[in-house]
């Protein structure tokens, strides 16, 4: 079996300096709010691989050392995962190897000693040991990770180190499914510190739907400092749910501000170890009111008499499980310059006579959103309504664009100059 490019080119190897990655990371935000997470595959990782091989030459010694530490990483990620811990060949290993992460190593003429970790493609390696790649892991999670220093909380109204850290934070090994926002776009907007504290299930169902998650898990962080570049001590807890619900909590302290990094990376690791302990105790159970609201079951009229019950309500009964007049179904499209939008348009339409249920499945803050709108009567009818309310209305059929007319200025008259004549 022919060998990946790992071992013959250093472009196709994720070669990561722990030393660098709070760097690398800053890079990717420039001109952002936020801090892109430096790796969202999902990949298994085994960390602290030590290696010592010698060979003729530094470069030999170097890709010697990366195999090795495949074959010692491998053995290790299928006795964790219950494979048994057999080798497989350095063929396959180099076709399920997705990166080596270099933690500390030093290079010599003949010789090289490291500590590295290595990442393996998910489904992969799960496709070799036999098992599934995500039944251990829990349903979508978005994270909202609050800072809190100085008296100020920030979430991603502006960089802070706490979204950094997480974004730095490779989640493979974590049986939670993390759902990382990027701090770009609308997520300053709609992802805030004010978010946190509101427990409305409404507003949160449409922000979970838009990031594609289930839950959302708040990892929070209070940095107290003694003097200016002086000793840290944070404050650590972890929150689950619209109501803010506490999990657990610890402290830890560094003794100057150069440390920071490295205190919100370990603050990191023990929080996702409480997340998944909470897990695996049930308390992060499915809220069932984050979930879309039942449809309402049709309401059956007792008086109905006998006869009516035999002739044409019984052959509705039989042949047709849907009520009559269950009304159509109709996306409309509305412009969002901002959060009031949303809730304003909404009240508007549910204003219209006939509209049963007017509710935004689809919101994009600054753009166009969707509104799925029940309707008794024909999308003819809710055009009209539209355009009576002062709407500039396109599309056909059940589709709708809705825009508000624009507003024309008055025309300019010349002055007259013979007012008595």
């Amino acid at each position: 079996m022919r060998a990946r490019p790992l071992f013959s080119s250093l472009a196709g190897v994720a070669l990561v300096g722990a030393g660098l990655l709070a760097a690398g990371a800053f890079g990717q935000i420039e001109g952002g709010r936020g801090v892109a997470p430096v790796d969202s595959s999902g990949d298994f990782e085994v960390g602290g691989v030590a290696v010592d091989v010698a060979a003729k030459t530094a470069e030999a010694a170097r890709l010697g050392g990366w195999r090795l530490a495949q074959r010692k990483a491998w053995v290790q990620l299928s006795k964790r995962l219950g494979g048994g811990g057999g080798l497989i060949s350095d063929g396959a290993l180099d076709q399920i190897v997705s990166g080596i992460v270099v933690e500390n190593e030093q290079i010599g003429p003949t010789r090289y000693i490291a500590r590295l970790g290595v990442m393996f493609d998910r489904g992969r390696a799960a496709s070799i040991l036999g098992i599934s790649a995500y039944s251990d892991r829990s349903r979508p999670m978005l994270l909202v990770p609050l800072q809190v220093s100085a008296g100020v909380e920030t979430v991603f109204e502006q960089r802070n180190d706490w979204q950094a850290a997480w974004a730095r934070f490779r989640t493979g090994n974590s049986t939670i499914d993390y759902v990382r926002p990027s701090g770009t776009g609308a997520d300053s907007l709609v992802l805030n510190a004010g978010q946190i504290a509101r427990p409305g299930r409404g507003w949160w169902r449409t922000i979970i739907d838009q990031y594609g998650a289930s839950d959302i898990l708040i990892p929070v962080v209070r940095l107290y400092r003694s003097y200016p570049g002086g000793p840290i001590i944070g404050v650590f807890q972890a929150r689950h749910g619209p109501d803010n619900d506490l999990i657990g909590s610890f402290t830890l302290r560094v003794g100057s501000a150069v440390g920071l990094p490295q205190l919100l990376d370990a603050g990191v690791t023990r929080m996702d170890g409480l997340f998944q302990q909470a897990l695996r105790s049930g308390a992060l159970g499915l809220d069932p009111t984050l979930s879309p609201p039942p449809a309402p079951e049709p309401v059956v009229d007792p008086a109905a008499n006998d006869d009516e019950a035999s002739g044409e309500t019984l052959a509705e009964i039989v042949g047709d499980t849907a009520p009559a007049n269950a009304g159509i179904a109709v996306t409309v499209q509305f412009d969002t310059p901002s959060a009031s939008s949303v809730a304003n348009t909404e009240g508007l339409v549910r204003g219209i006579a006939g509209v049963r249920s007017a509710t935004t499945t689809s919101l994009a803050l600054g753009g166009v959103s969707l509104m799925r709108v029940t309707f008794d009567g024909d999308p003819d009818s809710l055009r009209a309504a539209f355009e009576v309310r002062g709407y500039q209305v396109s599309g056909a059929g059940q589709t709708l664009r809705i825009r508000r007319a624009p507003q024309l200025s008055p025309p300019s008259v010349p002055a007259d100059t013979d007012p008595a004549g």
